[in-house]
């Protein structure tokens, strides 16, 4: 596969870049996942950090969830398919996500939370993605964007296509989430036995797809890369990306966001710009100031 060399702005459809599979992982007190972004083989994509799938229904892979640990400088999107996540803060915020919710949680300067199941046996399954902070909102209070599966939207752009509209817009309609800086895009996308559609994906945006049902070609028709479940894409730039479903169909994320081009100082639970702020994050943990 080559790197699509071209100017931003010009329109055209997305080569694949790089396909990579995710590798097993575990996290929080040992709940098993399959980590996608954020590993060797692919530390980040600017603006993403981290992209995990967990899908199991062995109540022993997920059952000790996550408990407190801290974030600051960043944005957690958790995204579930099936299952219930009961989440809480040291701000006394709590809720219950559920099947086809999303929680969009700002840590900004600082945040102490728990995401812990709220079942004991069943199918847990999900989406956690990271999606750093430019510098001037890194110190920014946290925030959080809820929404239940009612009130995400769900376009039909043409026959035997369906798409959960996370954010961004499509068909005249707008997802949920607003006032993100990196302007994203984030799209469940399900295709039909051997559909062909054409997603729009701004020209501006570093972009990517993760495959978790079926298998897909992808890219254009002269340089098409079967992407299986399981596997993720990295995009070159055009303003759009060619899918033909396999004979089983697909079911995909389609991410994107606008590059931050920013220094990254990366340690566990903080993402700033510089290792003297990493350093600051652990002193203000410690003291109690998040």
């Amino acid at each position: 596969m080559n790197s699509l060399e071209r100017n931003p702005a010009t329109a055209g459809s997305r080569h694949l870049t790089r396909v990579v599979r995710g590798t097993p992982a575990s996290d929080g007190a040992g709940v098993k996942l399959n980590r996608v972004i954020g590993t060797q083989l692919v530390p980040d994509i600017d603006p993403f950090l981290m992209l995990d799938e967990f899908r199991s229904d062995a109540p022993g892979d997920y059952l000790a969830g996550f408990p407190d640990h801290p974030h600051r400088g960043f944005e957690t999107v958790t995204y579930m398919l099936a299952g219930r996540m009961r989440h809480a803060d040291n701000h006394g915020h709590s809720g219950l996500m559920e099947a086809g919710s999303v929680q969009w949680m700002t840590a900004g300067r600082g945040i102490v939370h728990s995401e812990m199941p709220e079942q004991e046996d069943g199918l847990m399954a999900g989406f956690q993605l990271w999606i750093n902070l430019p510098a001037r909102l890194k110190m920014s209070p946290p925030r959080y964007q809820e929404f239940p599966a009612a009130e995400i939207p769900v376009v039909q752009p043409q026959n035997g296509v369906t798409v959960k509209l996370i954010a961004g817009e499509l068909g005249g309609q707008a997802g949920p989430v607003s006032g993100v800086a990196t302007q994203p895009l984030y799209q469940d996308i399900g295709l039909d036995a051997h559909v062909a559609y054409a997603a729009a994906v701004p020209v501006t945006h570093q972009a990517f797809i993760y495959v978790f049902e079926g298998e897909v070609q992808a890219g254009p028709a002269e340089s098409r890369h079967v992407v299986q479940r399981g596997q993720m894409a990295v995009l070159g730039q055009g303003d759009h990306l060619e899918l033909l479903a396999g004979s089983e169909g697909a079911r995909l994320l389609l991410i994107a966001g606008l590059p931050l081009k920013e220094p990254v100082a990366r340690y566990g639970p903080f993402v700033m710009n510089t290792p003297q702020e990493i350093q600051q994050a652990f002193t203000d943990y410690q003291n109690g100031r998040f």
